[in-house]
């Protein structure tokens, strides 16, 4: 092999080698981005797959529905497109609309029965407290037909609806009232007689007047109960905005009032009253559309039509049942399945005698479901019976609280009330205003300051229990009846001081900041008494039948109203007998306004003794 042979094979050796060294770096390179091209599609796959089942499992939330709640159409309901702020919103809205409504109606009624209607001061105060009365106790019908028959939505619709009409014949016969009024007083510019109108119109405004009652007993039960219906309290963030709800919700009643006192009051009395009445109907049917635009978004409890299934028959049954046993002699009892270790040894010892409807006599041995009753139940029954001292003992109060509209604003409307240095006069029923913003000054005092300080000294959660808070609300409605009747006092002797003892149309030289004291008082006993009943009833009545726990607290109040046009009627009639002057005249500077205040807190002081009595033996309800 010569010379240049060899160096031609040592060459080919060597472009071997390195192309043997390429071919496997390229092939290492090859496997290297294999590898990376496979281990990039696995983590693609992995990341995928976890997109996939995060997105199934958002697509699935967004699809969960809320037990025990459907749609407008009856279906199931899902979570995240029904229900929560944006349906509790319009509920919230109707609600401020309903309270500017109503108050745009009593707060000032004694005003408009004394002038353009023309009846006397007493006769006067017992009509508003009389339709008071209706229309907080009809809220009890209200609740029983919603929860029973036609479900909270149909109740509000139909309820508004009669509001409406009954506003819209209000302010009819407030035009008509108003033309009449106005002719007489014209014709007859200081006469002091009554300018009443027709007989015919009386009737009309009578009558609009209940109706509007009989729709405010529908709404107002069911409103409340089913904005809370939106939210899931199962569900841990629903269940939190819940409890806001409530917040706002309260919120929402202070503004309606507050807005219907200043507003309405103002055109009631300086412009017209018709106008008046026309502007809160207005506001009723603008609540009604947009309540009706969030049908699609509502929750509604998907409740069991079955009639066995009625908490009111259910409880019902127990004091049939028992009545209908009073005389067995039978100890053996009758359960329901899964009920054999609550026999009535182990329930509750007091009203005994509603046990016997578990005593198995001859009629219900049979078997029958339909005459057998659930241990649960009696106790639900008990928890009722429990109730009634505490309702009867706080209607003391609800006498008191039924001044606010009606005496407070006849003494307001004889002083001055001048705002300077502008002259403006506050319209009397617009004084009613302090007692709102005593709740709103007291109520953050209580929750922040008050309970605190309560519950390092008691150890109980809330500070004071629920029939404490009560109490003291009522010992401060008392002391606000003894400040009012001092403060009707002098303004009787400046009355007579200025000579104006029989001049009841002239403005008595006291100012209106005299009334301030007794009205921010009786704002402070609500924060208590009135609060502490709603938390009480609704707390301490079963489950299902809360609705018509907020229905006896409003209850309290109607029978209240009641009793106080009741007493009304009977002192003018008493204190007026034999020719003397009645306590509470038309004429006020001749009349003793400050006995009727202090017999109202004699009456409160016998209530809250017996109040005492049946609260330090009352057993609270905890198993519901």
């Amino acid at each position: 092999m010569n010379k240049n042979s060899f160096f031609f094979l040592d060459s080919l050796i060597k472009n071997q080698t390195l192309c043997a060294r390429v071919y496997i770096h390229v092939c290492e390179t090859s496997n290297l981005l294999k590898l990376r091209v496979q281990h990039k599609r696995m983590a693609f796959s992995n990341l995928s797959t976890t997109e996939i089942g995060t997105e199934t499992l958002l697509s699935e939330n967004n699809n969960s529905t809320v037990d025990g709640y459907v749609d407008y159409k009856g279906r199931p309901i899902s979570r995240f497109s029904s229900g929560r702020w944006r349906s509790a919103s319009f509920i919230i809205g109707v609600e401020v609309a309903e309270r500017f409504a109503y108050f745009g109606i009593c707060s000032n009624l004694i005003t408009y029965l004394t002038g353009p209607i023309g009846e006397t001061t007493a006769a006067a105060a017992a009509n508003v407290n009389a339709w008071t009365g209706v229309a907080s106790l009809l809220p009890l019908l209200g609740a029983f037909v919603a929860d029973s028959f036609l479900g909270r939505y149909r109740t509000i619709v139909f309820s508004s609806l009669v509001y409406i009409l009954g506003l819209c014949l209000l302010t009819l016969s407030a035009l008509l009232t108003s033309l009449n009024y106005s002719d007489c007083q014209n014709s007859n510019p200081t006469s002091t007689r009554s300018c009443s109108p027709p007989q015919i119109q009386i009737i009309i405004f009578f009558f609009s007047l209940y109706l509007v009652a009989f729709g405010q007993g529908g709404h107002k039960p069911c409103v409340q109960a089913f904005g809370a219906d939106q939210f899931d309290e199962k569900n841990p963030q629903e269940s939190k905005a819940k409890s806001s709800f409530f917040n706002w919700w309260y919120l929402s009643f202070c503004t309606g009032i507050t807005l219907s006192i200043v507003l309405v009051v103002y055109i009631q009395e300086h412009l017209n009253w018709a106008l008046g009445f026309a502007i809160v109907t207005a506001v009723m049917v603008a609540s009604l559309v947009v309540f009706l635009l969030g049908t699609r978004t509502y929750r509604y409890t998907a409740g069991s039509s079955s009639i066995e299934q009625n908490p009111f028959v259910r409880i019902g049954k127990v004091f049939v049942v028992a009545l209908k046993n009073r005389k067995a002699t039978s100890t053996t009892p009758l359960v329901m399945d899964g009920e054999e270790e609550a026999l009535p040894h182990q329930s509750s010892q007091q009203f005994k005698f509603l046990n016997k409807a578990l005593i198995a006599t001859d009629s219900l041995e049979d078997g029958k479901s339909s005459s057998r009753v659930a241990v649960a139940d009696i106790e639900k029954a008990k928890a009722l019976l429990r109730l009634i001292p505490i309702w009867t003992t706080c209607l003391a109060y609800a006498m008191v609280f039924a001044q606010s509209t009606t005496f407070f604003t006849k003494q307001g409307a004889t002083m001055d009330r001048t705002i300077s240095p502008g002259g403006f006069e506050i319209p009397a029923a617009t004084l009613q205003l302090f007692i709102g913003i005593a709740i709103v000054i007291f109520i953050p005092i209580y929750d922040r300051v008050f309970v605190p300080l309560a519950r390092a000294l008691t150890r109980i959660p809330s500070g004071i229990t629920m029939l404490q808070r009560i109490g003291i609300g009522m010992v401060l409605s008392a002391i606000s009846m003894i400040v009012a009747g001092f403060v009707e006092l002098k303004r009787l002797e400046i009355a007579e001081e200025y000579g104006l003892i029989k001049k009841p149309n002239e403005t008595i030289p006291m100012s209106f900041w005299w009334l301030v004291p007794q009205y921010l008082l009786l704002g402070l006993a609500d924060v208590f008494t009135i609060v502490g009943l709603q938390e009480f009833f609704y707390d301490q009545v079963p489950k299902e039948l809360r609705s018509l726990g907020v229905s006896l607290y409003m209850s309290i109040m109607g029978v209240g109203s009641l009793l106080s046009s009741l007493l009304v009627s009977t002192i003018d009639e008493i204190s007026s007998s034999n020719g003397g002057v009645s306590w509470l005249a038309n004429n006020l500077n001749q009349a003793h306004l400050d006995y009727f205040y202090w017999l109202l807190a004699a009456l409160t002081a016998v209530g809250f003794t017996a109040y005492l009595y049946f609260a330090k033996s009352y057993v609270y309800n905890y198993n519901r």
